[in-house]
């Protein structure tokens, strides 16, 4: 259980991080959006470009058997996991889907 918790907040520090840092996409917002009670941890870009609505999940993990991190998609240039694993996740813990 404290391995969940700690997955937990390290997940949510890293989407946080990674959605300061990112650069100012036209009127695209790029934000982080985190669900401890599931276990579902995103980052959504949505906004207008060109005229278009634009709703995509750039990062989406799940936390399952509070010890492993699913990973389902991971759409940033230089990848989340990576940073996930530098945070103090264990890569063992870390499947791709």
């Amino acid at each position: 259980m404290a391995n969940s918790l700690n997955y937990t907040e390290i997940i949510k520090k890293t989407l946080q991080e990674a959605t300061l840092n990112q650069p100012s996409l036209q009127t695209i917002k790029i934000y982080p959006v985190c669900d401890s009670d599931s276990g579902n941890f995103l980052v959504l870009a949505t906004g207008i470009d060109q005229k278009k609505w634009i709703n995509n999940i750039l990062f989406h993990a799940r936390l399952v058997d509070n010890s492993k991190i699913v990973i389902e998609e991971d759409n940033f240039e230089e990848g989340l996991t990576y940073s996930l694993i530098k945070a103090g996740i264990k890569s063992e813990d870390i499947i791709f889907n």
